[in-house]
């Protein structure tokens, strides 16, 4: 393995880094400061996004595509998307309804606290996803360019030693803008997480406004399924972007509508939050 990774890679990967682990601590404060939102949600925004999303989920989304309804699944694009994105869905709203519902029950006096959980749902899944993976990529791109990349492979044999240099090659080789972009698509990823809960939030809270919860989950089937479906026809890393951008612009202005026509009290800080 020869090479080294461009210096703009690097950068754009420190970006990227930043942003999925200072926007979620920044939206933690602004809410908190500026908005008077509790703290708690923020945390169980977390929370809920470990247990539904990365444990549960994860577990009966291996579970199926272990079994013989998992070759025909992937054997379809369309079908593919629609069980990933539903799986998604699913998962997250009903995580985020439970939670509205229980632990955050006698914290709906403040619909701020909507937005706090989105923070910490959103964000989560920004540090777990992609900050680390950030923090690694930018310890083997040192390792790469300080001329350590045989340290890498020492004692790795087989399967682990291809999926080591498969990491090597791409670090080198993808354009710099990839780093770039994933950085920009957490910040999509969090605004459709905050639109999403505050949809829950008044589902969860209002018994007339039930009918938004089945809609978050369709939101984000459309959103994880379109995201797959470009994929999966080799449409490029930018115009995926894109349109997962015009996705969250979307849903925050669903968002936006549902929390006018709900928002409690008459609080001014409470109806100018978005």
């Amino acid at each position: 393995m020869s090479g080294t990774v461009p210096s703009l890679s690097v950068v754009f990967m420190t970006v990227t880094c930043a942003i999925s682990f200072c926007l979620p601590i920044f939206l933690l404060l602004y809410f908190r400061i500026r908005k008077r939102a509790d703290i708690l949600p923020f945390f169980i925004g977390c929370a809920v996004m470990l247990l539904f999303a990365l444990v549960i989920e994860r577990a009966c989304y291996q579970i199926i595509l272990a079994s013989p309804a998992g070759d025909v699944i992937r054997g379809n694009l369309w079908l593919y998307a629609c069980y990933g994105g539903f799986m998604a869905g699913l998962f997250e709203e009903t995580g985020r309804f439970l939670a509205f519902k229980t632990v955050l029950r006698g914290r709906q006096n403040k619909d701020v606290n909507a937005l706090m959980y989105g923070a910490g749902h959103g964000g989560f899944e920004a540090m777990v996803l992609v900050g680390i993976v950030m923090i690694n990529d930018l310890v083997i791109s040192i390792m790469i360019n300080s001329g350590n990349t045989a340290a890498l492979t020492n004692g790795l044999s087989g399967d682990a030693l291809a999926q080591v240099e498969t990491a090597v090659k791409q670090l080198i080789g993808n354009p710099s803008s990839e780093f770039l972009l994933s950085g920009f698509e957490r910040i999509f990823a969090i605004t459709v997480h905050i639109a999403l809960s505050v949809l829950v939030w008044f589902a969860a809270k209002y018994r007339k406004c039930l009918y938004l919860y089945p809609l978050a989950i369709l939101i984000h089937l459309l959103v994880d399924g379109v995201t797959v479906l470009c994929q999966g026809i080799g449409a490029s890393l930018l115009l995926i972007e894109v349109i997962v951008g015009i996705l969250s612009v979307a849903t925050a202005l669903i968002a936006k509508l549902v929390w006018k026509r709900n928002t409690a009290g008459s609080l001014e800080d409470n109806a100018n939050t978005l």
